[in-house]
Protein backbone atom coordinates (compact mmCIF):
# COMPACT_ATOMS: atom_id res chain seq x y z
CA UNK A 1 0.00 0.00 0.00
CA UNK A 2 2.95 2.42 0.96
CA UNK A 3 4.87 1.65 -2.08
CA UNK A 4 1.44 2.35 -4.37
CA UNK A 5 1.35 5.51 -2.61
CA UNK A 6 4.86 6.67 -3.01
CA UNK A 7 4.45 5.49 -6.97
CA UNK A 8 1.73 8.08 -7.23
CA UNK A 9 3.36 10.75 -5.58
CA UNK A 10 6.35 9.95 -7.57
CA UNK A 11 4.40 9.70 -10.78
CA UNK A 12 1.80 12.99 -10.67
CA UNK A 13 5.19 15.34 -9.00
CA UNK A 14 7.78 14.59 -11.32
CA UNK A 15 5.72 14.56 -14.84
CA UNK A 16 5.21 18.13 -14.56
CA UNK A 17 8.96 18.74 -14.24
CA UNK A 18 9.78 16.28 -17.19
CA UNK A 19 7.39 19.05 -19.54
CA UNK A 20 8.96 21.80 -18.37
CA UNK A 21 12.42 20.13 -19.38
CA UNK A 22 11.54 19.25 -22.40
CA UNK A 23 10.19 22.55 -23.55
CA UNK A 24 12.95 24.17 -22.14
CA UNK A 25 14.93 21.89 -24.60
CA UNK A 26 12.84 22.39 -27.69
CA UNK A 27 12.13 26.64 -27.19
CA UNK A 28 14.97 28.60 -27.39
CA UNK A 29 15.41 31.23 -24.78
CA UNK A 30 14.93 34.75 -26.05
CA UNK A 31 17.78 35.87 -23.45
CA UNK A 32 20.06 33.85 -24.96
CA UNK A 33 19.49 34.24 -28.63
CA UNK A 34 19.75 38.14 -28.45
CA UNK A 35 23.62 38.08 -29.07
CA UNK A 36 25.76 40.42 -31.04
CA UNK A 37 27.27 37.84 -33.92
CA UNK A 38 30.34 38.64 -35.15
CA UNK A 39 32.67 37.47 -38.23
CA UNK A 40 36.28 38.43 -39.87
CA UNK A 41 35.83 38.57 -43.25
CA UNK A 42 39.26 38.86 -44.86
CA UNK A 43 41.01 38.05 -48.21
CA UNK A 44 38.89 38.13 -51.03
CA UNK A 45 34.92 38.29 -52.51
CA UNK A 46 34.40 34.71 -53.42
CA UNK A 47 31.92 32.22 -53.62
CA UNK A 48 33.13 30.62 -50.56
CA UNK A 49 33.32 33.85 -48.31
CA UNK A 50 29.32 34.55 -49.71
CA UNK A 51 28.67 31.71 -48.85
CA UNK A 52 29.72 31.68 -45.19
CA UNK A 53 28.70 35.25 -44.92
CA UNK A 54 25.01 34.15 -46.10
CA UNK A 55 25.01 30.97 -43.67
CA UNK A 56 26.07 33.34 -40.83
CA UNK A 57 23.39 35.84 -41.67
CA UNK A 58 20.65 33.47 -41.87
CA UNK A 59 21.58 32.29 -38.22
CA UNK A 60 21.84 35.54 -37.40
CA UNK A 61 18.18 36.59 -38.77
CA UNK A 62 16.75 32.67 -37.16
CA UNK A 63 18.18 33.18 -33.64
CA UNK A 64 16.78 36.62 -33.85
CA UNK A 65 20.20 38.43 -33.02
CA UNK A 66 20.98 42.14 -31.84
CA UNK A 67 22.64 42.70 -34.88
CA UNK A 68 25.79 41.44 -37.17
CA UNK A 69 28.45 42.43 -36.88
CA UNK A 70 31.24 41.85 -40.21
CA UNK A 71 34.95 43.23 -39.46
CA UNK A 72 35.95 43.54 -43.35
CA UNK A 73 39.57 43.33 -44.65
CA UNK A 74 39.58 42.56 -48.84
CA UNK A 75 40.81 43.93 -51.81
CA UNK A 76 38.02 42.70 -53.53
CA UNK A 77 36.77 40.16 -55.69
CA UNK A 78 34.25 38.64 -57.60
CA UNK A 79 31.29 40.74 -58.23
CA UNK A 80 28.70 38.34 -58.72
CA UNK A 81 29.52 37.14 -55.09
CA UNK A 82 28.86 40.45 -53.93
CA UNK A 83 25.65 40.72 -55.02
CA UNK A 84 24.90 37.72 -53.42
CA UNK A 85 26.04 38.93 -49.93
CA UNK A 86 24.66 42.89 -50.82
CA UNK A 87 21.06 40.55 -51.61
CA UNK A 88 21.40 38.69 -48.10
CA UNK A 89 22.19 42.33 -46.34
CA UNK A 90 18.81 44.06 -48.27
CA UNK A 91 16.98 40.60 -47.25
CA UNK A 92 18.09 40.55 -43.80
CA UNK A 93 15.47 41.62 -40.59
CA UNK A 94 18.78 42.06 -38.39
CA UNK A 95 20.72 44.91 -38.81
CA UNK A 96 24.25 44.26 -40.87
CA UNK A 97 27.01 46.61 -39.51
CA UNK A 98 29.94 46.30 -41.36
CA UNK A 99 33.22 47.54 -40.00
CA UNK A 100 36.69 47.93 -41.96
CA UNK A 101 39.26 47.02 -38.91
CA UNK A 102 41.61 46.56 -37.76
CA UNK A 103 44.04 49.36 -38.76
CA UNK A 104 45.74 49.08 -42.14
CA UNK A 105 42.60 47.01 -43.19
CA UNK A 106 41.11 48.06 -46.29
CA UNK A 107 37.58 47.90 -48.31
CA UNK A 108 38.45 47.98 -51.47
CA UNK A 109 36.49 47.49 -55.01
CA UNK A 110 33.95 45.14 -53.97
CA UNK A 111 34.49 45.43 -50.26
CA UNK A 112 33.66 49.31 -50.72
CA UNK A 113 30.16 48.24 -52.42
CA UNK A 114 29.76 45.84 -49.27
CA UNK A 115 30.33 49.01 -46.77
CA UNK A 116 27.88 51.01 -48.82
CA UNK A 117 25.07 48.29 -48.00
CA UNK A 118 25.51 48.04 -44.63
CA UNK A 119 23.22 48.78 -42.32
CA UNK A 120 25.63 50.90 -40.70
CA UNK A 121 29.34 51.64 -41.69
CA UNK A 122 31.85 52.00 -39.84
CA UNK A 123 36.10 52.32 -40.13
CA UNK A 124 38.99 52.08 -37.88
CA UNK A 125 41.46 54.89 -38.16
CA UNK A 126 44.18 54.11 -41.09
CA UNK A 127 41.30 51.89 -42.77
CA UNK A 128 40.97 52.87 -46.52
CA UNK A 129 38.06 51.76 -48.88
CA UNK A 130 36.87 52.97 -52.69
CA UNK A 131 39.00 51.82 -55.87
CA UNK A 132 35.94 50.16 -57.22
CA UNK A 133 36.74 49.77 -60.53
CA UNK A 134 35.89 46.45 -62.85
CA UNK A 135 39.73 45.14 -64.33
CA UNK A 136 40.85 42.60 -66.87
CA UNK A 137 42.94 40.17 -67.00
CA UNK A 138 45.96 42.91 -67.67
CA UNK A 139 44.61 45.01 -65.09
CA UNK A 140 43.09 48.46 -66.44
CA UNK A 141 40.40 47.13 -68.94
CA UNK A 142 40.43 49.25 -72.29
CA UNK A 143 38.16 52.15 -71.52
CA UNK A 144 37.18 52.81 -75.30
CA UNK A 145 35.41 49.11 -75.21
CA UNK A 146 31.62 49.02 -75.49
CA UNK A 147 32.14 45.98 -73.07
CA UNK A 148 34.10 47.77 -70.60
CA UNK A 149 31.75 50.85 -70.71
CA UNK A 150 28.21 48.40 -70.26
CA UNK A 151 30.08 46.97 -67.20
CA UNK A 152 30.98 50.25 -65.83
CA UNK A 153 27.97 51.90 -65.74
CA UNK A 154 26.17 48.66 -64.49
CA UNK A 155 28.70 49.21 -61.51
CA UNK A 156 28.31 52.51 -61.32
CA UNK A 157 24.58 52.42 -61.56
CA UNK A 158 24.35 49.62 -58.72
CA UNK A 159 27.00 51.44 -55.99
CA UNK A 160 25.08 54.72 -56.52
CA UNK A 161 21.55 52.78 -55.78
CA UNK A 162 23.51 51.27 -52.73
CA UNK A 163 24.66 54.72 -51.15
CA UNK A 164 21.01 56.18 -52.38
CA UNK A 165 19.16 53.52 -50.72
CA UNK A 166 21.40 53.84 -47.22
CA UNK A 167 21.50 57.89 -47.42
CA UNK A 168 24.96 58.45 -48.01
CA UNK A 169 27.14 59.62 -50.61
CA UNK A 170 25.85 58.70 -53.91
CA UNK A 171 28.84 60.91 -56.06
CA UNK A 172 31.47 58.98 -54.10
CA UNK A 173 30.17 55.89 -54.52
CA UNK A 174 29.79 56.70 -58.47
CA UNK A 175 33.17 58.94 -58.86
CA UNK A 176 34.41 55.07 -56.85
CA UNK A 177 33.73 53.09 -59.82
CA UNK A 178 34.49 55.42 -62.18
CA UNK A 179 37.40 57.19 -61.19
CA UNK A 180 38.70 54.58 -58.49
CA UNK A 181 39.07 57.14 -56.04
CA UNK A 182 39.62 55.96 -52.49
CA UNK A 183 39.01 57.60 -48.94
CA UNK A 184 40.78 57.02 -45.83
CA UNK A 185 38.29 56.73 -42.76
CA UNK A 186 38.41 60.36 -41.63
CA UNK A 187 37.66 61.24 -45.59
CA UNK A 188 34.58 58.76 -45.73
CA UNK A 189 33.12 60.31 -42.76
CA UNK A 190 33.47 63.52 -43.78
CA UNK A 191 32.44 62.94 -47.76
CA UNK A 192 29.36 60.68 -45.54
CA UNK A 193 29.95 57.33 -46.89
CA UNK A 194 30.35 55.99 -43.52
CA UNK A 195 28.46 56.25 -40.29
CA UNK A 196 31.20 56.97 -37.98
CA UNK A 197 34.93 56.54 -37.35
CA UNK A 198 35.87 53.78 -34.13
CA UNK A 199 39.50 52.91 -32.71
CA UNK A 200 37.73 49.96 -31.12
CA UNK A 201 34.75 47.30 -31.83
CA UNK A 202 33.92 48.71 -28.10
CA UNK A 203 33.66 51.85 -29.33
CA UNK A 204 31.90 51.00 -32.10
CA UNK A 205 28.90 48.88 -30.14
CA UNK A 206 28.69 51.68 -27.47
CA UNK A 207 28.06 54.40 -30.43
CA UNK A 208 25.40 51.36 -32.12
CA UNK A 209 23.65 51.22 -28.41
CA UNK A 210 19.97 53.04 -29.09
CA UNK A 211 20.57 53.53 -32.88
CA UNK A 212 18.04 53.03 -35.38
CA UNK A 213 18.29 51.69 -38.33
CA UNK A 214 15.27 50.31 -40.81
CA UNK A 215 15.91 46.88 -42.25
CA UNK A 216 13.23 44.53 -44.45
CA UNK A 217 11.55 43.99 -40.90
CA UNK A 218 10.88 48.04 -40.63
CA UNK A 219 12.67 50.06 -38.31
CA UNK A 220 14.85 48.58 -35.29
CA UNK A 221 16.22 49.95 -32.82
CA UNK A 222 19.83 48.46 -32.02
CA UNK A 223 20.75 47.46 -28.33
CA UNK A 224 24.33 46.31 -27.25
CA UNK A 225 24.29 46.98 -23.52
CA UNK A 226 24.88 44.38 -21.65
CA UNK A 227 24.75 41.77 -24.78
CA UNK A 228 27.04 38.74 -25.45
CA UNK A 229 29.27 38.56 -28.28
CA UNK A 230 29.74 35.16 -30.57
CA UNK A 231 31.99 34.93 -33.06
CA UNK A 232 31.47 32.80 -36.15
CA UNK A 233 34.17 31.05 -37.53
CA UNK A 234 33.76 28.77 -40.77
CA UNK A 235 33.32 25.44 -41.14
CA UNK A 236 35.97 23.28 -42.62
CA UNK A 237 34.25 23.24 -46.67
CA UNK A 238 33.95 26.62 -46.59
CA UNK A 239 37.14 27.71 -45.76
CA UNK A 240 38.72 25.39 -48.41
CA UNK A 241 36.01 26.79 -50.80
CA UNK A 242 37.38 30.76 -49.68
CA UNK A 243 40.84 29.72 -50.41
CA UNK A 244 40.13 27.97 -53.82
CA UNK A 245 37.76 30.16 -55.37
CA UNK A 246 39.88 32.61 -56.39
CA UNK A 247 40.75 32.91 -60.38
CA UNK A 248 44.61 33.04 -59.31
CA UNK A 249 44.26 30.00 -56.85
CA UNK A 250 42.22 27.97 -59.26
CA UNK A 251 44.80 28.02 -62.23
CA UNK A 252 47.43 27.46 -60.11
CA UNK A 253 45.86 24.26 -59.18
CA UNK A 254 44.68 23.53 -62.32
CA UNK A 255 48.18 24.02 -63.92
CA UNK A 256 50.03 21.65 -61.07
CA UNK A 257 47.17 19.24 -61.62
CA UNK A 258 47.70 19.03 -65.24
CA UNK A 259 51.90 18.65 -64.54
CA UNK A 260 51.71 15.91 -61.75
CA UNK A 261 49.52 13.63 -64.13
CA UNK A 262 51.74 14.46 -67.19
CA UNK A 263 54.78 13.78 -65.07
CA UNK A 264 53.12 10.31 -63.65
CA UNK A 265 52.66 9.04 -67.23
CA UNK A 266 55.35 10.03 -68.67
CA UNK A 267 57.61 8.73 -66.04
CA UNK A 268 55.82 5.80 -64.67
CA UNK A 269 56.02 4.93 -60.63
CA UNK A 270 57.05 8.13 -59.18
CA UNK A 271 53.63 7.70 -57.26
CA UNK A 272 53.81 11.26 -55.46
CA UNK A 273 53.13 13.13 -58.38
CA UNK A 274 50.52 11.89 -59.87
CA UNK A 275 48.35 11.49 -56.43
CA UNK A 276 49.09 15.15 -55.75
CA UNK A 277 48.35 16.31 -59.36
CA UNK A 278 45.18 14.53 -58.97
CA UNK A 279 44.09 16.20 -56.01
CA UNK A 280 45.30 19.20 -57.77
CA UNK A 281 42.87 18.52 -60.72
CA UNK A 282 39.77 17.46 -58.27
CA UNK A 283 40.44 20.94 -56.04
CA UNK A 284 40.71 23.00 -59.41
CA UNK A 285 37.66 21.59 -61.52
CA UNK A 286 35.68 22.40 -58.27
CA UNK A 287 36.99 25.88 -57.84
CA UNK A 288 36.36 26.50 -61.48
CA UNK A 289 32.66 24.77 -60.57
CA UNK A 290 32.30 27.56 -58.43
CA UNK A 291 33.33 30.14 -60.37
CA UNK A 292 31.31 29.91 -63.00
CA UNK A 293 33.96 30.02 -65.76
CA UNK A 294 33.60 30.64 -69.62
CA UNK A 295 33.02 27.79 -71.04
CA UNK A 296 34.70 27.79 -74.48
CA UNK A 297 37.75 28.54 -72.24
CA UNK A 298 37.17 25.73 -70.84
CA UNK A 299 36.83 23.33 -73.68
CA UNK A 300 40.15 24.72 -74.88
CA UNK A 301 41.76 24.12 -71.76
CA UNK A 302 40.36 20.49 -71.71
CA UNK A 303 41.44 20.11 -75.89
CA UNK A 304 44.72 21.29 -74.31
CA UNK A 305 44.74 17.89 -71.85
CA UNK A 306 43.61 15.88 -75.11
CA UNK A 307 46.92 16.89 -76.99
CA UNK A 308 49.26 16.28 -74.02
CA UNK A 309 48.11 12.78 -73.83
CA UNK A 310 48.10 12.08 -76.93
CA UNK A 311 52.01 13.27 -77.29
CA UNK A 312 52.61 10.02 -75.07
CA UNK A 313 51.14 7.59 -77.72
CA UNK A 314 51.52 9.63 -81.45
CA UNK A 315 54.85 10.01 -82.63
CA UNK A 316 54.93 13.69 -83.17
CA UNK A 317 58.57 15.22 -82.32
CA UNK A 318 56.72 17.53 -79.96
CA UNK A 319 53.73 19.11 -82.31
CA UNK A 320 50.91 18.13 -80.10
CA UNK A 321 52.45 19.37 -76.87
CA UNK A 322 52.90 22.46 -78.57
CA UNK A 323 49.44 22.58 -80.18
CA UNK A 324 48.17 21.90 -76.46
CA UNK A 325 50.22 24.77 -75.13
CA UNK A 326 48.34 27.38 -77.60
CA UNK A 327 45.18 25.79 -76.69
CA UNK A 328 45.82 26.21 -73.54
CA UNK A 329 47.34 29.65 -73.21
CA UNK A 330 43.87 31.01 -75.80
CA UNK A 331 42.07 28.68 -73.41
CA UNK A 332 43.59 30.28 -70.00
CA UNK A 333 42.86 33.88 -71.46
CA UNK A 334 39.35 33.31 -72.19
CA UNK A 335 38.29 31.29 -68.90
CA UNK A 336 39.18 33.85 -66.67
CA UNK A 337 38.40 36.82 -68.24
CA UNK A 338 35.35 37.95 -67.41
CA UNK A 339 35.77 41.63 -65.89
CA UNK A 340 31.49 42.05 -65.84
CA UNK A 341 31.44 39.69 -62.64
CA UNK A 342 35.00 40.26 -61.59
CA UNK A 343 36.65 37.30 -62.91
CA UNK A 344 39.94 37.73 -63.71
CA UNK A 345 43.42 36.44 -63.25
CA UNK A 346 46.28 39.11 -62.58
CA UNK A 347 49.31 39.18 -65.72
CA UNK A 348 51.80 38.46 -62.23
CA UNK A 349 50.21 35.08 -61.28
CA UNK A 350 49.19 34.15 -65.43
CA UNK A 351 52.34 34.73 -67.04
CA UNK A 352 55.06 32.90 -64.32
CA UNK A 353 52.40 29.91 -64.25
CA UNK A 354 52.29 29.33 -67.43
CA UNK A 355 55.58 29.81 -68.81
CA UNK A 356 57.20 27.33 -65.81
CA UNK A 357 54.19 24.72 -67.21
CA UNK A 358 55.37 25.09 -70.42
CA UNK A 359 59.07 24.31 -69.28
CA UNK A 360 57.96 21.53 -67.58
CA UNK A 361 55.94 20.03 -70.30
CA UNK A 362 58.60 20.70 -73.20
CA UNK A 363 61.47 19.11 -70.75
CA UNK A 364 59.36 15.86 -70.24
CA UNK A 365 58.32 15.65 -73.88
CA UNK A 366 62.15 15.87 -74.75
CA UNK A 367 63.03 13.27 -72.08
CA UNK A 368 60.34 11.24 -73.42
CA UNK A 369 61.79 11.54 -77.09
CA UNK A 370 65.28 10.60 -75.88
CA UNK A 371 64.48 7.95 -74.15
CA UNK A 372 62.34 6.71 -77.42
CA UNK A 373 65.53 6.73 -79.25
CA UNK A 374 67.30 4.89 -76.42
CA UNK A 375 65.29 2.09 -76.85
CA UNK A 376 65.71 1.90 -80.46
CA UNK A 377 69.33 2.12 -79.64
CA UNK A 378 69.18 -0.65 -77.21
CA UNK A 379 66.95 -3.04 -79.25
CA UNK A 380 68.70 -3.56 -82.13
CA UNK A 381 71.62 -1.48 -82.95
CA UNK A 382 72.67 -1.80 -79.46
CA UNK A 383 73.49 -5.25 -79.91
CA UNK A 384 76.64 -4.66 -82.15
CA UNK A 385 79.85 -5.38 -79.66
CA UNK A 386 77.96 -8.07 -77.88
CA UNK A 387 78.71 -11.84 -77.39
CA UNK A 388 76.56 -15.21 -77.44
CA UNK A 389 76.48 -18.16 -78.35
CA UNK A 390 75.41 -20.12 -81.79
CA UNK A 391 71.89 -22.44 -81.20
CA UNK A 392 71.98 -23.25 -84.48
CA UNK A 393 74.93 -23.90 -86.73
CA UNK A 394 75.37 -21.12 -89.37
CA UNK A 395 76.88 -22.58 -92.36
CA UNK A 396 77.96 -20.33 -95.81
CA UNK A 397 74.63 -18.91 -97.32
CA UNK A 398 72.53 -19.87 -94.45
CA UNK A 399 71.52 -18.52 -91.52
CA UNK A 400 71.05 -20.21 -88.30
CA UNK A 401 70.53 -19.31 -84.32
CA UNK A 402 72.27 -17.45 -81.76
CA UNK A 403 71.12 -16.99 -78.05
CA UNK A 404 72.34 -12.93 -77.19
CA UNK A 405 70.83 -11.03 -74.69
CA UNK A 406 68.92 -13.50 -72.99
CA UNK A 407 67.18 -13.74 -76.60
CA UNK A 408 66.93 -15.71 -79.55
CA UNK A 409 68.47 -13.85 -82.79
CA UNK A 410 68.32 -15.43 -86.46
CA UNK A 411 72.10 -14.74 -87.53
CA UNK A 412 74.55 -15.39 -90.22
CA UNK A 413 77.83 -14.91 -90.62
CA UNK A 414 80.93 -15.29 -93.84
CA UNK A 415 81.96 -18.46 -92.54
CA UNK A 416 80.21 -21.79 -91.25
CA UNK A 417 80.37 -21.79 -87.27
CA UNK A 418 79.44 -24.91 -85.16
CA UNK A 419 76.33 -25.15 -82.60
CA UNK A 420 77.80 -24.15 -78.79
CA UNK A 421 80.51 -22.14 -80.42
CA UNK A 422 80.99 -18.54 -78.88
CA UNK A 423 80.10 -15.13 -81.81
CA UNK A 424 80.44 -11.41 -81.37
CA UNK A 425 78.08 -9.61 -82.71
CA UNK A 426 79.51 -7.69 -85.45
CA UNK A 427 76.34 -5.68 -87.45
CA UNK A 428 72.59 -5.60 -87.61
CA UNK A 429 70.46 -6.03 -91.26
CA UNK A 430 66.73 -5.71 -89.97
CA UNK A 431 65.82 -8.37 -87.75
CA UNK A 432 68.86 -10.74 -88.48
CA UNK A 433 72.43 -10.49 -86.56
CA UNK A 434 75.87 -10.62 -88.67
CA UNK A 435 78.16 -12.32 -86.23
CA UNK A 436 81.75 -14.12 -86.13
CA UNK A 437 83.01 -16.99 -84.30
CA UNK A 438 84.74 -15.21 -81.16
CA UNK A 439 88.33 -17.57 -80.19
CA UNK A 440 86.99 -19.12 -76.36
CA UNK A 441 90.33 -17.45 -74.92
CA UNK A 442 89.36 -13.77 -76.00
Amino acid sequence: MVQTMISRFLKFSLTPVIVVLMLMAIIPVRGESAQIRTMSLKGSVNPGSAAWFQRVLDEANRDGDTLLLVELDTPGGLVASLRQMVQGVMASKVPVVVYVAPSGAQAASAGALLLLSAHVAAMAPGTETGAAHPVGIGGEVEKKSVMNAKIENDLAAFARSLAQKRGRNPVWAERAVRESIASTASEALVAGVIDTVAPSRSELLAFLDGRTVTTSAGAVTIRTSGMTVRAAEPTFREEVMMTIADPNIAYFLLLLGIAGLYFELTTPGAIFPGVAGAIALVLGAWAMQLLSVNVTGLLLILLAILFFGLELFVVSGGALAIAGLVALFIGSVMVFNQPEIGLVIDWWVFLPLFLSFSATVLLLVFMVLRSTRRKALSGMEGLVGETGTVEQAISEGRSGKVFVHGELWDASANVSIPAGAPVLVTGVEGMKLNVKQKSREG
